[in-house]
């Protein structure tokens, strides 16, 4: 009898009398940490890209507070993803080795590239600090050659591959913006990264057609694939808007190159070849955005798919922010100044994408602290309710936690 009581007794205490063993002390959060670095995609450096091309955006208009503000946000992303990355191969070198014979996880892995070309930009337009920007070029010149000859080799010689429908998709042409990242920062350093201006200048020219033949060869497939497979709105996702942010950095590329072509006597004589051939990038970027904001509709408003934060979505965020760079740069190309109403449009709307999707990771970095503070449940068993009824066999001495009977 005096067992069923204190067991009775027990099962009404509260659960802070039955603090958790030392040993489980933070357990979920550590937890949720590790299987969060597990899955981590290559392709979260797309929020350095898509942050530094906003933070340039809101520079080029003189929004000069808000600029460093996200600027200062990408110099603290930066090194944490670098650290995140390295941290991920070590602790799960498998996943990471499979990874890169992943048709859909492998171009990942060149937003690594183009987020250092973005961040080096960034830090000479804002900063004046060309000193950094040259090394970043060589860092991105380094990552490009390796992540461009390792991926493609892979998934050259691999075995197991895709259909065609199932292997391509938007994040294939993140190979485009890396290869043209090379091009956009040397030419924001005016060349100023190889010891003749001639060479260098020769040398981003090469980068910025071999990145608009990339984009050809590559657009075609994705295009074939939205035409004559089904595409269910799963299909469409975020990584889709590289269609346009790839053309559309190729636009910015070509556009800084016929500027400094005006002062270059080797280039001269091809300035109204690059400049044609960026205004087409640009108009192809254009044509676009209407097919891209449609489909965006058709998926979340006609097919109902809820929005819901994800990685990826920092890949809709970038081509934003390029656009209005490109368009920026173009006009001054061009002289056009009546472009520049279309930069300041799509400078606002990078700046509300960017934000939406920024507080999309607030809330699940915050769901990350709250586990912190979370104890884990030790939970005991309910007692049958026979075991709080009055003993009615006097030969029953006891009652066991799980109901069972003690002889």
């Amino acid at each position: 009898m005096s067992n069923r009581v204190e067991m009775a007794a027990q099962v009404d205490q509260p659960e802070s009398e039955f603090p958790p063993p030392r040993d489980e002390l933070g357990a979920p959060v550590l937890t949720h940490l590790k299987a969060r670095l597990a899955l981590m995609h290559p392709a979260y450096f797309a929020l350095v890209m898509a942050t530094g091309i906003v933070a340039i955006s809101c520079h080029l208009f003189e929004l000069n507070y808000l600029a460093l503000a996200l600027s200062a946000i990408n110099l603290v992303a930066y090194p944490t993803l670098c650290a995140l990355f390295i941290a991920r191969a070590v602790v799960f070198p498998d996943r990471v080795a499979a990874d890169w014979r992943d048709h859909g996880r492998a171009p990942g892995y060149f937003t690594v590239v183009a987020a250092t070309g973005v961040l080096g930009v960034q830090v000479a337009l804002l900063y004046d600090a060309i000193l950094v920007a040259q090394v970043l070029w060589w860092v991105c010149v380094a990552l490009w050659a390796a992540c461009t000859y390792t991926i493609f080799t892979l998934l050259t010689v691999g075995d197991n591959k895709p259909s065609l429908a199932e292997g391509i998709n938007g994040g294939w042409l993140v190979s485009v913006v890396a290869t043209q990242a090379v091009s956009v920062l040397g030419l924001t350093m005016n060349g100023a990264v190889l010891g003749d201006s001639d060479v260098a200048l020769f040398t981003m020219m090469v980068f910025w057609l071999g990145g608009g033949m990339l984009y050809l060869w590559i657009i075609g497939l994705i295009f074939y694939r939205y035409m004559f497979f089904r595409f269910s709105p799963r299909d469409f996702m975020a990584p889709y808007w590289i269609n346009m942010g790839a053309v559309a950095i190729s636009a910015l590329a070509g556009s800084l190159l016929a500027s400094a072509a005006e002062d270059s006597a080797m280039l001269a004589p091809l300035r109204p070849f690059i400049l044609g051939l960026s205004v087409m990038f640009w108009a192809t970027a254009t044509w676009w955005i209407p097919m891209l904001v449609v489909l965006g509709i058709w998926r979340h408003g006609v097919r109902g798919v809820p929005i819901s934060y994800d990685p990826l979505y920092w890949g809709l965020v970038f081509p934003i922010g390029m656009y209005s760079v490109c368009t920026f740069r173009l006009s001054e190309a061009l002289g056009a100044a009546f472009l520049l109403w279309v930069a300041r449009v799509f400078v606002v709307a990078a700046v509300a994408a960017w934000l939406l999707t920024f507080l999309g990771l607030a809330q699940r970095m915050l769901y990350a602290v709250l586990l912190t503070f979370r104890r884990p449940q030790t939970t005991l068993e309910p007692l049958p309710h026979a075991a709080l009824e009055p003993v009615s066999d006097p030969t029953t001495v006891g009652v066991s936690a799980t109901g069972g009977s003690q002889q």
